[in-house]
């Protein structure tokens, strides 16, 4: 017989969460702006002006939205260095360990990216880390709208596994705990990945600098 589930369900985000790749983004964001003719940016910059949706984050950058076509070109242009340095990226500092012991104690989480999909699921599988999820969801469209409208598809095809009293969405962009708000779960935020503590700290919501932190303060919550 198994065991009970119990504790925090997890949402693990992943990009600048479970991975980190966030010099990895600057180093593809750099490149990109070097074909696109804009100037480059520090890790400090970046974290201070990311933003979800993206083009709002170019508009942060430029002074005005891109237009549709413009904004095509500057994603495109990125994925194109991002999807060819990404296979350097490690996994964040005592990610898999976590993910194995909750898996072990009973617990359960998932993962929610706004990665592609078709990109998502293979590199998560080669980081030996896939068997710790019982469901993973990237991105399945053409739209960079945030994750609230995708968590509530998320909950829904996890059939019963959390009640939404105990979810936690973990992740490092404060568009998670927007997303979790959406559907009434809780969040936890991590500085290590897209934003700076102080825009994180804007989400009035646990920050913590690590991910054994994060899975301590989500069980807290969960309480």
């Amino acid at each position: 017989m198994g065991k009970t589930l119990r504790g925090a369900h997890i949402v693990w985000d992943w990009n600048g969460t479970l991975l980190h790749d966030i010099h990895t983004v600057i180093e593809a964001t750099n490149a990109s702006f070097a074909e696109i003719g804009l100037e480059a940016i520090t890790l400090e910059r970046y974290r201070d002006l990311y933003c979800v949706p993206i083009p709002r984050f170019y508009e942060r950058l430029i002074g005005r939205l891109p237009s549709e076509a413009e904004w095509r070109v500057m994603d495109a242009v990125f994925h194109k260095h991002y999807w060819a340095r990404v296979e350097n990226c490690g996994l964040t500092e005592g990610a898999a360990q976590l993910l194995a012991e909750r898996r072990a104690d009973g617990r359960t989480q998932s993962l929610l990216s706004l990665a592609p999909h078709e990109h998502l699921v293979p590199i998560v599988r080669r980081h030996g880390i896939e068997e710790h999820f019982v469901r993973i969801d990237g991105r399945m469209d053409d739209s960079h709208a945030g994750k609230a409208e995708r968590m509530v598809r998320h909950l829904e095809a996890l059939g019963g596994v959390a009640a939404v009293e105990r979810v936690v969405v973990v992740g490092d962009a404060v568009d998670d705990a927007v997303a979790a708000a959406h559907v009434g779960a809780r969040a936890v935020l991590y500085t290590g990945g897209s934003h700076s503590r102080r825009s994180l700290e804007e989400a009035g919501v646990p920050v913590v600098d690590s991910l054994a932190e994060a899975v301590a303060e989500a069980e807290r919550l969960a309480a």
